[in-house]
């Protein structure tokens, strides 16, 4: 079984739009989750982001999550948005680092390792960074 854990900042807009794209591949042993490094637990996910995965026919019942220890340790793999993620994960918990990399990283991207935030970004915003998402998920599959 493959664990994946989504993590960007507020776990309102990138990693929750992330997880329901994996979500909805129904990819046999792959389980998702999402958090975020200064989320509030409990709030709702952003509504242009519940909007695009509306558009998208994609589940969307999110509630924010902080990243904790139980996440680290549920994760078999930890896909960042920014590098500054990943590092803040590391500096957090340092035995997470040989599972911890940027989406783009992963999918073998060696150049701007982070993924747009659409944060306070108009819905055509946040629709490129749907798409941004899904290609990168698309290519992470093949690793996974």
């Amino acid at each position: 079984m493959k664990r994946v854990l989504f993590v960007c900042t507020g776990n309102t807009c990138r990693s929750p739009m992330a997880e329901a794209i994996l979500k909805s591949k129904n990819v046999e042993g792959v389980e998702v989750r999402s958090a975020g490094i200064f989320a509030s637990n409990g709030n709702d996910a952003s509504g242009h982001a519940k909007e695009i995965l509306t558009e998208n026919k994609m589940n969307h019942d999110h509630q924010s999550s902080s990243l904790t220890e139980s996440e680290i340790k549920w994760a078999t793999i930890i896909l960042t948005m920014t590098s500054a993620h990943k590092e803040a994960i590391i500096l957090k918990f340092p035995n997470a680092s040989q599972k911890t990399f940027t989406l783009k990283e992963f999918t073998g991207e060696s150049e701007n390792l982070d993924v747009s935030d659409p944060y306070g970004g108009d819905i055509h915003v946040y629709r490129r960074t749907f798409k941004e998402l899904g290609d990168l998920i698309d290519k992470a599959l093949k690793k996974i």
